[in-house]
């Protein structure tokens, strides 16, 4: 099982490795031939078809050696590329996009039986994942994307059989999963959709994701609650409100502004300007100074001039944001801005992008300034694989913070830490004695507000 890509498709590889778990299948040991190999793919990044046709040689030609195996091929650009897979490969056993990962099992009792297949529709979810973490937890909350942003291929890709359309998973769906998580043992739980604020618009009667955010936030048990990705165009106040008034949620946003100029963002098709970005970010910190707002952002969109990425820079020098994903545009396929006359030159994207990452790393730098000498309250994950006298956590933003600890003593746990060193994108700290209650360090038997 080789998953490439977002965290939708992490947890798209769980729900389907769980699946094959569930039929008597383990994973195959390093230099063991698999019986059945899933390739999880995605469509963002440029060359993204050409890795998987890569990727899949030694498979194929295993199995035209005579070699008794599945080869499944999952995720977007299996929707994007659908039966063109099939024919270019014709040993692949099965191609489905990501909205079919909960019918990975029943759908290879087909495979079994000499077909090779494609499916064609959707349904709820009913499956087990087999997480990859036992303290943090995807949740799919909706699939799909309405939006039509000219640079994406995410609207035919994750979307439902009306190629894009979004569709929203049961309230009582959503809950039953994350009541089964926590009395696994789960502390943390991300819920995810490509524009999860849209959440409930498509169902009947319609419903508001600040009110998921709500109702499966005050799961008994339930230490933490995440949640990605916000669209500015359908960012909320009620939802901001929701992050403020419940305890179990955490402050941070992340909200792709992807240019900071009028021009291009219409050009994307973003539907929003770089002033309703702005007054966003000025609502989230007016009520929530201490969140953390992340960001994606694209250089080099066709068109752009130097004056309108410098209007980027500039956003990022309003906002300050704690971390940004960025990129180089890179035409994808079946999108419009593929195929517009005025493609930016391939050194002119690279020489942005590093601006655009240099300014970044700065202001990440500058915002993780604000927890030195703090106490944090950090939920061990793991250990640190690079100092394995450490573990690895979070804070409520979601930081990552190191410190020295026993991974089996405090895996799962709600640690406090005091920070001794910011990184541009990690804190590092050490265990303080006390504990937090209702959002308070104890320390010596007295509270100590935590100040943003």
């Amino acid at each position: 099982m080789d998953s490439m890509g977002c965290q939708m498709n992490t947890a798209d590889a769980e729900r389907m490795e769980g699946q094959l778990r569930s039929l008597g299948f383990a994973r195959a040991e390093e230099g063991t031939p698999a019986q059945v190999v899933v390739l999880n793919t995605c469509s963002i990044r440029e060359h993204a078809e050409a890795k998987v046709y890569s990727y899949l040689g030694p498979h194929a030609a295993r199995k035209r050696a005579g070699e008794d195996l599945a080869i499944v091929v999952a995720g977007c650009v299996a929707q994007q590329e659908g039966e063109a897979l099939l024919r270019r490969v014709p040993e692949i056993d099965m191609v489905m996009g990501p909205q079919y990962a909960n019918r990975l099992g029943d759908l290879l009792e087909g495979v079994f039986n000499g077909n090779q297949i494609a499916p064609t529709h959707i349904m709820e979810d009913p499956t087990q994942p087999q997480r990859s973490s036992t303290v943090c937890a995807w949740v799919n909350v909706i699939y799909g994307c309405n939006e039509r942003c000219t640079y994406c291929v995410v609207p035919t890709t994750r979307g439902s059989e009306q190629r894009g359309s979004e569709q929203s998973r049961p309230r009582d769906a959503v809950r039953a999963e994350i009541e089964a998580l926590v009395a696994e043992g789960y502390r943390e739980v991300t819920l995810l959709g490509q524009n999860i604020d849209s959440w409930g618009s498509d169902l009947s009667p319609k419903q508001s994701f600040a009110d998921l955010l709500r109702d499966v936030g005050g799961v008994d048990g339930l230490a933490r609650m995440r949640f990605v990705t916000s669209h500015p165009r359908y960012m909320s106040p009620r939802v901001i409100d929701a992050v403020a008034e419940v305890p179990a949620l955490c402050p941070m946003f992340h909200i792709p502004f992807q240019s900071g100029d009028d021009g291009i963002l219409r050009d994307m098709g973003r539907g929003h300007t770089a002033a309703r970005y702005r007054e966003i970010v000025h609502n989230i910190r007016t009520r929530l100074p201490d969140a953390a707002i992340t960001a994606d952002a694209i250089v080099g969109f066709p068109g752009e001039t130097e004056e309108q990425f410098e209007n980027t820079l500039q956003l990022m020098r309003d906002v300050r944001f704690d971390q940004i994903n960025t990129a180089a545009y890179s035409p994808r396929p079946h999108t419009p801005a593929a195929v517009w006359g005025d493609q930016v030159e391939e050194g002119v994207k690279k020489e942005r992008l590093r601006r655009i990452n240099e300014l970044a790393a700065e202001h990440a730098l500058e915002r993780r300034q604000r927890y030195l000498g703090r106490v944090e309250e950090v939920l061990v994950e793991k250990r640190n694989e690079r100092h394995p006298a450490q573990v690895k956590g979070r804070n409520p933003q979601g930081c990552p913070v190191f410190f020295e600890g026993d991974i089996d003593e405090l895996k799962g746990q709600l640690v406090p830490v005091r920070i001794v060193e910011a990184r541009p994108y990690s804190l590092v700290g050490e265990r303080a004695e006390g504990r937090f209650a209702g959002g308070r360090y104890a320390d010596d038997g007295e509270s100590v507000v935590v100040e943003a």
